[in-house]
């Protein structure tokens, strides 16, 4: 029976680890990912320039219909300049041909995927035949004065069959140029339903991780119920209930108010000190005015309900790396984490004033306002949070000598030693 059941919890661990997901594999993936993405680029590219060589084509085929028109058309009756201007024009149809051989070198895919190399390199040794006859019955014809009537019909059919071979090499080009539209239509829609299957898989994963991180970031009892979605915060969790939470212990609990006492604010604030190393730390400590342990004016109900309503006020201000406590009667520690100095002082003084505009009520229903006052300090990386706090209780002191209800800073207290 021992043995079924330790069988039967390594089955239900296993398979609660496969239903988790891994990040290092998601990330892994992603990278893999953008490779293919890449190469897919890299392919779109090359089909760009081979699309670009195939416009180039077309130009060069149409020079040399241009050619032999010219060829055609030379006068006959200056014999010399008649051979000068043809030796120059049959050069240039020798010149293009080559420029056709060196483009085909990067015609990749018409080489290696319509596999057409051997059909074009046939129609370009064709088209070479075919200059060289035109070449030659043209030279004849303008070599000689007296050309006889076969030279010229000689003449006249060799130009109709070279420009029948380079038209129909334009239209043979054309068909090429279909091919690879056709490939690259298929390209483009494999790569749209890659990116898009991958981009909506990997949202989700990556939205998932971030659940997972924030609740690692802040397990707060509210979040509870929250199902872990990868491996390594699974194990992270593990490790991190090794250790009693602060905020479900009694004895870091102040039992008024519901929010940390000075044992839960020592323990909390070294969970968390790490979070954001590179935020600014700001320890204050609040206390309420007129409202001190020796001198209670108002009767205990009241006083709670007071110090319940200061506390939960507080705690709408908290961020995932704050931390706050109930530390004296009528004192609050506020320990904030934040990208500035101005920002978290700004944010104790958006407390303080949200905490003047509480309404109060005595049971003779006579209105009361309830203020707070507070010293302030940016805590140093060297300085611990004890010594932080009697900094900050040194100029709490001094911003109540002879004002309430406000919040002072380490600097508002030149010329003062603290």
């Amino acid at each position: 029976m021992v043995y079924i059941c330790y069988n039967n919890v390594i089955i239900t661990l296993i398979k609660g680890t496969l239903m988790k997901i891994s990040i290092k594999n998601i990330f892994k993936n992603i990278l893999i990912f953008f490779i293919l993405l890449t190469s897919i680029s890299a392919v779109a590219v090359l089909l760009n320039y081979e699309q670009n060589n195939s416009f180039v084509k077309v130009e060069i085929l149409n020079t040399q219909k241009d050619i032999i028109k010219d060829l055609k058309k030379i006068d006959k009756n200056d014999v010399e300049l008649a051979l000068i201007q043809y030796n120059g024009k049959s050069t240039q149809l020798q010149y293009q041909i080559n420029k056709l051989h060196e483009l085909y070198k990067y015609d990749i895919t018409g080489r290696y995927v319509l596999n057409n190399s051997k059909e074009y390199q046939n129609d370009l040794k064709a088209l070479l035949d075919l200059i060289e006859i035109f070449n030659t019955k043209a030279y004849s014809y303008y070599k000689l004065d007296d050309a006889s009537n076969n030279t010229l019909i000689e003449f006249d059919k060799a130009y109709s069959n070279l420009e029948t071979k380079i038209n129909t090499m334009i239209f043979q080009n054309i068909n090429y140029d279909n091919q690879k539209l056709q490939f690259i239509n298929k390209l483009s829609i494999i790569t749209f339903l890659l990116v898009m299957f991958f981009s909506i898989w990997y949202y989700n994963r990556l939205k998932k991780i971030y659940a997972d991180i924030t609740y690692l970031q802040s397990p707060s009892a509210s979040k509870s119920d929250h199902q872990i979605h990868t491996v390594e915060a699974d194990a992270i969790l593990i490790r991190m209930k090794r250790k009693p939470d602060s905020k479900t212990n009694p004895t870091n609990i102040d039992p008024v108010t519901k929010i940390n006492n000075n044992n839960g604010l020592v323990n909390e604030y070294s969970q968390k000190k790490n979070f954001k190393e590179s935020n600014f730390t700001s320890v204050c400590l609040l206390e309420v005015d007129n409202f001190s342990k020796t001198n209670r004016a108002f009767n205990q109900e009241f006083s709670q309900a007071v110090l319940k309503k200061i506390a939960y006020t507080i705690s709408l201000f908290e961020q995932a790396t704050d931390v706050i406590a109930r530390t004296d009667y009528n004192q609050f520690t506020v320990v904030l984490s934040r990208d500035s100095k101005e920002k978290a002082f700004k944010d104790m003084q958006t407390i303080r004033e949200a905490i003047a505009e509480l309404k109060f009520a005595t049971q003779t229903k006579v209105p009361v306002q309830i203020t707070v006052s507070g010293g302030f300090i940016i805590k140093p990386n060297n300085l611990t949070l004890s010594n932080a706090m009697i900094q900050a209780k040194k100029i709490l002191s001094f911003a109540q000598t002879d004002q309430t209800n406000r919040i002072l800073q380490q600097r508002d207290m030149e010329g003062v030693k603290i």
